[in-house]
C-alpha cells in the first residue's frame, strides 16, 4: 500500500507536478510526459498522470506511435478510458490544425516547399494514402484544401473529375495536388508519375493549371515538377 502512495501525483512535491512547473518554469521546459500527464489530467489508482503518461510513451514507442494511434487504440492501454482517449485525440488535432495554420491572411504559395510545409505534419503519419488538393486564387493564396480520397497502405485511388469537380465548384484559377506515402520515402511510383500525367492534361482541357504534385514522406517531400514529371 506504501508503495502505491508513493506513485500517486498528490505526494509529489508541487515543484515537481507538471501544472505547477508549467506555470513556474514554461511549457518548453516540461517533458513529452509531463505535457501528456497534463494533458491526461489524472492518473490511476496506482499511478500518477505522469507515470501513466510515461508508461503510454514507453507503450507507443515514440510520440509518433502515439499520434497514430486511433481512440480504440488508445483505449487498449491499461489506464486509458474513453474519456482519456478522446482528451489526446483532441490535444493531437489541435497540434496538427496550428501546424497548419497561418495567422492573418490566406496561405501564399511561391514555391514547392510552402505547399509541402502547409501539409507535412498532417499526412507524414497516416498510415493510408491521402490524396490532397490545394486550390488557389489568381494570387496563388490557398482557398481551400480538400481530401479527395483515402487509398489503402500502398495505393491511392482517385480520377480527374473529382478534382476538377471540386476546382470549379470553388472557382480555383490553379490546384497542387499531394499525397503521402505511409513508408515515410516519398520517392514517386510509376503510377504517382502516370496520375501526374493525366492530371496536368485534364487541367489544360478545362483551363486549370495543375501547378505541382508533391509526395510528402516522413519530414521530407518530393516535387514532381522539380523532377521534370510535368
Amino acid at each position: 500500500m506504501e508503495a502505491e502512495k508513493a506513485f500517486l501525483l498528490k505526494n509529489v512535491p508541487n515543484e515537481d507536478r507538471p501544472r505547477e512547473r508549467l506555470m513556474t518554469v514554461g511549457a518548453d521546459a516540461l517533458s513529452h510526459a509531463e505535457l501528456l500527464a497534463i494533458l491526461l489530467r489524472t492518473g490511476t489508482k496506482s499511478e500518477s498522470a505522469v507515470l501513466l503518461a510515461s508508461r503510454i510513451l514507453h507503450q507507443c514507442g515514440s510520440l509518433r506511435g502515439l499520434v497514430d494511434m486511433s481512440i480504440a487504440e488508445l483505449t487498449e492501454i491499461r489506464g486509458i478510458g474513453p474519456a482519456k482517449a478522446v482528451q489526446l485525440r483532441a490535444g493531437i488535432e489541435l497540434g496538427r490544425r496550428l501546424a497548419r495554420s497561418q495567422q492573418g491572411e490566406l496561405p501564399t504559395i511561391r514555391r514547392p516547399a510552402d505547399a509541402a510545409g502547409l501539409m507535412m505534419e498532417e499526412l507524414r503519419y497516416l498510415k493510408q494514402e491521402h490524396f490532397i488538393c490545394l486550390f488557389l486564387n489568381t494570387k496563388n493564396q490557398v482557398i481551400a484544401t480538400e481530401t479527395l480520397s483515402v487509398g489503402t497502405l500502398n495505393a491511392t485511388l482517385v480520377h480527374p473529375r473529382e478534382v476538377f469537380r471540386a476546382a470549379i465548384k470553388l472557382s480555383s484559377s490553379s490546384l497542387i495536388c499531394m499525397h503521402n506515402h505511409p513508408s515515410g520515402d516519398p520517392t514517386p511510383s510509376p503510377e504517382d508519375i502516370a496520375l501526374t500525367k493525366r492530371l496536368t492534361e485534364a487541367g489544360e482541357l478545362v483551363g486549370i493549371d495543375v501547378l505541382d504534385h508533391l509526395v510528402i514522406g516522413d519530414n521530407r517531400f518530393i516535387s514532381l515538377k522539380e523532377q521534370g514529371h510535368m
